[in-house]
Parts: structure tokens; sequence; C-alpha cells
């Protein structure tokens, strides 16, 4: 038990460096961007320091798995160099026996970072939107609820707020929808409700739509029904639409299910949402098969030629695995594979992939 809480110790001690260092060379490297993509808008470097710290961990947390190969590749090679491993050897520990530490650490690690830090990522993510959208006016927004879906338009004259009970699959068409404009003062000014809107070209073109004149003392008595070829103007497209939905990193883990199920509700599609979520139910798994990996390649290279070629072999089917992880991904959101073949296939191909090697390689 020592043993293995050294081991374990040891190994949680090089990811958090390893983790500290890859985590400031991307904020120094996105300060930099930060501070070219608002030059025009005078951003201070305290700024543009707060926009780089929301800004990477995002794309931080979906390296982590490389972090984690490469702590267990500078764990065992430390071992190997101080003659420990031979040691433990020398005891009568099997090459499987040692593993099992800093891979049941690196599972809890998995875990802990799905349940805690995911939240605290897609929180910095909505925060970072806040900070580098907030200077522009207008801008559209999507949100979903139990009670459908609502989106905000905005322009010279003020905010629309549509608000839908259902929408296509790219959301350019809603049903039982209601636009309610604002103008620049805030004061609501028009009400119109349409059983159906479809996104043309700069304007919605609207079916069975009444409009109702808010400044009025009394709106329903000077309501007007609109023709068939009745459109509102607008500034959204459908790619803005699907943007609003933004990545599902941006959900936090113990959203997820909720959020799924309102884009359910509001008839769009949740694969993208689903895959990840499903991702990160893995994540745990793909950590410790990350360390097992590394262990097969590394943990004997002290005592076999060529120890280098194993490093890099070992470097290399970190970066095999996190590939093959990506392209399910992409795989799973465009609806090819099954969303579960999508998530899991990549940690459990890498899991046993790395069991075949300790045992062919290991005497253990």
């Amino acid at each position: 038990m020592v043993l293995h809480l050294y081991i374990a110790r040891r190994f949680l001690w090089l990811t958090f460096r390893i983790f500290a260092g890859f985590f400031a060379l991307m904020v120094a490297l996105d300060m930099v961007d930060e501070l070219r993509r608002f030059s025009d808008e005078g951003l201070t470097l305290s700024g543009a320091l707060m926009l780089a710290v929301m800004n990477v961990p995002a794309t931080f947390y979906k390296l982590l798995p490389l972090i984690v190969i490469l702590s267990a590749i500078s764990l065992f090679i430390g071992l190997a160099r101080s003659s420990e491993l031979v040691v433990m050897r020398a005891s009568g520990r099997s090459g499987l026996v040692i593993l099992l530490a800093p891979a049941v650490t690196a599972f809890l690690l998995g875990a802990v970072c799905v349940t805690v830090l995911d939240p605290l990522v897609a929180a910095t993510s909505r925060r970072y939107d806040v900070l580098s959208q907030g200077q522009s006016r207008g801008g559209s927004v999507l949100s979903v609820s139990e009670a459908g879906l609502w989106l905000r338009q905005g322009s010279e004259e003020g905010q629309t707020v549509v608000s839908a009970a259902r929408a296509n699959l790219d959301g350019t068409a809603l049903y039982e929808v209601t636009f309610l404009t604002f103008g620049p003062d805030g004061t609501p000014e028009t009400r119109i409700e349409a059983q159906e809107a479809v996104l043309g070209e700069g304007a919605w073109d609207l079916s069975g739509a009444k409009r109702w004149s808010l400044r009025q003392e009394n709106p329903e008595r000077r309501a007007e029904a609109l023709g068939p070829g009745a459109s509102l103007p607008t500034d959204l497209t459908r790619d803005r639409i699907r943007a609003g939905f933004g990545t599902p990193g941006a959900i936090g883990f113990w959203a997820l299910p909720d959020y799924i199920a309102g884009l359910h509700r509001a008839g769009f599609s949740a694969l993208g949402h689903e895959v990840w979520y499903q991702m990160e139910l893995a994540q745990p798994l793909l950590f410790a098969a990350m360390v097992l990996l590394a262990g097969g390649f590394t943990m004997g290279h002290a005592r076999l030629r060529r120890g280098g070629l194993l490093i890099l072999g070992a470097v290399l089917s970190g970066f095999a695995v996190f590939f093959l992880r990506n392209f399910g991904q992409v795989l799973g959101e465009n609806g090819q594979i099954p969303i579960l073949l999508a998530a899991w296939t990549p940690p459990i191909a890498a899991l046993l992939f790395a069991l075949g090697l300790l045992l062919h390689l290991e005497d253990g």
C-alpha cells in the first residue's frame, strides 16, 4: 500500500507540473491573439490576460488525455532511471501490479475532471463569450428551455425577441412563433404571432400571422391579420442560429442531460451534445488507458535497447488514440456511426491494446 501511494503521489505531482506548464504557455500565446484581435478597441494587457484565462480552459480541457500520457511517460522514465523499477521487480512485483496505482489514480483524476473541472470550463467559456462580444451591438442569442426555444435578433432600431414552441433541425423553420419587438429605449412596440416562420434571405417569411401594436391603448382593437406574403426583416442566418447553440463543451456536464432533452423537445438535433456527453462519461477510462499505454512502452526501456524509439512509440500511440477519439466524435456528430460506438470505442480500444502490449512485453 505504501508503494502504491508513493507511485500515485509522484504521478499526480508530475501531472500537475505538466498541467501548469501547458496552461501557462497556452495563456501566453492566447494573450497575443487577444491583443491582436481587439487592437482597435484598445484592449489593455490586464484585459487580454483576463480574456486568455477565460478562453484557454476550453481548449486545454480537450488536451488532458495527452497531458496524462506525457505525465505517465515521465513517471516511468524517472522510475527506470533511478533504478526504482528494478527494485520493485526484484521485490516480486509484476509490471501490472506496479501500473495499478497510476492507472487507478488516472481514472479518479478523469472522474474529477468530468464532474468538477468540466462545469468550471463551461462557465469560463460562457464568461469569455460575454467579455469578447459585450462590446458589439445587436447580435443573436439562442437558448432552449422547457417552453421551447428563444432567439434574439438585434439592429440599430432595437431588439426583437423570438419565441417558438418547436423548430426544424437547423432552426430555419419555426412553428407557433411569437415576435416581440422592442424600441431603442427598451419599450415593447409590436407583437406578431404566426403559425410558421421560415428563414429566407434577410427576412422571416410568415404564415398565419397576426400583428398587434403595443403602443396603442387597446392593441386588440387595432390588431391586423397579415397575408400569406408577410415577412419580417432579420439579420439572422442559418449559420448564426446554429452558432447560437455554442459548442457542447460550453454546457456543464451536470446540465447536459436537461439541455439535450430541451433540444429534442424543440425539434433540434442533439447528436453533437449526446456524443460529447458519452465522451465525458468515457473520459476516466481513457485516462487509465493512456497510463497503461505509456507503461507498456516505457516501463522496461532502461533494460532494453533502443529505449528512445519506445518512448517515441508511446508518444505517437497517445496521439493516435487522441486522433481516433476526435475522428469518432466527428463521425458520431454526423450520424454516420452510433453514439456509443463513437464515444466508447477509442478508450476501450486503447485499453485493450495497452493490456495486450503489457502481456506481450512484461514477464508478470
